[in-house]
């Protein structure tokens, strides 16, 4: 079987990568690694920030043109809680997903996750909320987060666009993120300035950020840090959601094939 994990940026994936050995795949255009479990491939790729279907749905063509194809997608990374409930390094596992817009193809802004997929995390200590909201933009103050608290529970930018390319594909989909800004936290620096041409941050736009707002320099330090925590909380749960998937996905196709 094969199960593919996004992030959105290389801190995210960083204490993941330290623990577990993951090799750099050869495919242009596209950061990806490749991680065995047993006789299951893992497959890591880091998408950019924001919609990045494009990314995700050239690397399922890329498979699909050598008959291969992933049987999960988990899209992870770090996200922003909208409730107070949600504390720095929870992890937490959406139940729906809800975009910024209608999605033409789908008649709808939301998506399911799969029920078996999501009670799994719970199992392995994930705390399930109603609905994680893909933005647009970075939420940059309390009030932004206040207001759409209304519609979800936590906010990102990534997970609708992986799980809908991935279900279109036949895979089973999850979305698992852990928190690095509280819901009454103000960013230090507004991110959406410092976004690169590839949808990454660019540390020159970060610079210039903190140039107007020399203020925001030791903030923009916690800031690192408390999202560090949460990355190595989110590497924890991984490593042990990934191998316990493999066994669930391989003790049910034994069962269809015994079932034959």
């Amino acid at each position: 079987m094969r199960i593919l994990v996004t992030f959105a940026v290389e801190a995210e994936f960083a204490p993941w990568r330290a623990s577990r050995k993951f090799d750099r795949q050869k495919a242009p255009g596209l950061q990806l690694w490749k991680s065995i479990i047993g006789d299951s491939e893992i497959f890591v790729v880091l998408t950019g920030i924001g919609d990045i279907s494009a990314n995700v749905m050239d690397l399922m063509m890329r498979m699909a043109d050598c008959d291969r194809y992933f049987d999960v997608c988990v899209s992870s990374g770090l996200a922003g809680a909208l409730r107070s409930d949600y504390r720095l390094s929870d992890i937490v596992v959406a139940r729906l997903l809800k975009s910024n817009f209608v999605h033409a193809d789908l008649g709808r802004d939301w998506l399911e996750a799969d029920k078996q997929l999501v009670e799994l995390a719970v199992a392995q200590g994930a705390k399930p909320v109603d609905a994680f909201y893909t933005a647009k933009n970075v939420l940059t103050t309390a009030e932004q987060k206040l207001h759409l608290s209304t519609k979800a529970d936590v906010v990102e930018m990534e997970s609708f666009y992986v799980v809908k390319e991935g279900c279109a594909r036949g895979a089973r989909g999850v979305a698992i993120r852990a928190i690095s800004d509280g819901a009454d936290e103000n960013l230090p620096i507004d991110f959406n300035c410092t976004m690169s041409s590839d949808n990454r941050v660019s540390l020159p736009r970060v610079l210039a950020e903190v140039a107007k707002r020399p203020g925001s320099l030791w903030p923009l330090i916690r800031f690192g840090k408390q999202s560090r925590s949460a990355a190595e909380a989110l590497a924890r749960l991984l490593e042990i959601y990934v191998n316990e998937v493999v066994q669930l996905v391989a003790g049910q196709d034994s069962l269809k094939v015994a079932a034959r």
